[in-house]
């Protein structure tokens, strides 16, 4: 595998996209809302104009549905662009990751021409961070990157603990990046989302997707949280059509939607409970607590490497995320599964008994 290629990717593939069963993205299952597609069909005319370039509605839907003023948005191309963009603006000489993490934090830090730390997460500790060991690095560093849940591994930071960590950097000089794309997934994400801190903490950005949670990889969205001033920064040094037209009125459709979001939510949760005890109970696979719409597996039990396992399901039609090429976690034995709609995950179940 490429050391960057992500999970997704079925155009790689020699069969039609529609005989695959993708487990390899982590999309909501649920799949594009029925109002989204009415707006896009309502909008498709439009597309002989440019977008607005302030995209004044979305960021109004955006306001109202976070509870942040309008000010403090920045938008993006999919999350990841603002990754790249954050961090060619602020240019932080020394980047430090928790990893395994989402592969775009590196990226996008090498591009800038930071130079990379890694802060190497356990398994025997399931992931989570030692923030004692975390606060120790602080000297050395000047900015943290971390995905909240974190991506692949699923674990969550509390909102105390990241309270913690900006308290430490509050007089200092270091930024923190909270990658927060998947906590939309959850029914309540009050004890966790730092977005409303942002007026208190001047080099806190907060990035949220709005691809993953309203099934929209394909058009990419997202947003980030800032500070007046850092917010005016990202918005001056970024494309100025950066989102297009379709991707805008997708958005606000989705935002009212809420039907879509508390069923989204609820059906995830139940589905997501019922396959992580199946999967931890089937014979040489470790399934690593889920908190949202993913979940890690160590594979080693089953005797086969991570590449070996993810070509087994493929000749199944099935493809799931070989993890190998995460860094932290080069061990040839972790798979991520995206959780499905649940005759999709049955399909899964059944192979995976059979190994």
């Amino acid at each position: 595998m490429e050391k960057f290629e992500h999970g997704g990717n079925i155009y790689r593939e020699d069969v039609p996209a529609g005989d695959w069963l993708d487990f390899s993205a982590n999309i909501n299952p649920a799949g594009l809302a029925p109002s989204v597609r009415a707006a896009l069909l309502a909008a498709v005319d439009d597309v002989i104009n440019y977008p607005d370039p302030e995209a004044r509605e979305l960021k109004a839907a955006l306001a109202e549905r976070y509870n942040v003023p309008a000010e403090q948005l920045v938008l993006g191309n999919g999350a990841a662009e603002l990754f790249y963009l954050f961090l060619q603006t602020v240019r932080p000489r020394r980047v430090l990751l928790p990893v395994p993490s989402f592969s775009e934090y590196e990226r996008a830090a090498l591009a800038a021409r930071c130079k990379v730390s890694c802060f190497a997460l356990s398994a025997e500790n399931d992931f989570r961070i030692d923030w004692e060991e975390m606060l120790a690095a602080l000297p050395v560093t000047d900015c943290i990157i971390l995905g909240n849940p974190n991506n692949p591994t699923g674990t969550l930071v509390t909102r105390n603990e990241l309270v913690r960590l900006l308290e430490a950097i509050k007089d200092g000089t270091q930024w923190l990046v909270v990658d927060e794309s998947f906590l939309g997934f959850l029914l309540f994400d009050s004890r966790y989302t730092v977005r409303d801190l942002v007026a208190e903490y001047p080099r806190l950005f907060v990035v949220q997707s709005l691809t993953k949670f309203y099934a929209l990889p394909g058009l990419r969205l997202g947003f980030g949280v800032a500070q007046e001033e850092l917010a005016r920064r990202l918005n001056a040094g970024k494309d100025v059509w950066n989102v297009n037209l379709l991707a805008q009125k997708a958005g606000v459709a989705a935002l009212a939607d809420t039907e879509y979001q508390q069923q989204s939510r609820q059906q995830l949760i139940e589905e997501m409970q019922r396959l992580y005890k199946r999967i931890d109970g089937l014979r040489g696979i470790k399934a690593f607590q889920p908190s949202v719409n993913f979940m890690l597996l160590d594979v080693s039990g089953t005797g086969l490497s991570s590449s070996g396992f993810t070509a087994r399901l493929r000749a199944r039609g099935i493809l799931v995320r070989d993890c190998a090429n995460y860094t932290g976690i080069e061990d040839d034995c972790y798979v991520r599964i995206a959780i499905r709609r649940p005759e999709e995950n049955d399909r899964l179940l059944a192979v995976l008994e059979e190994f």
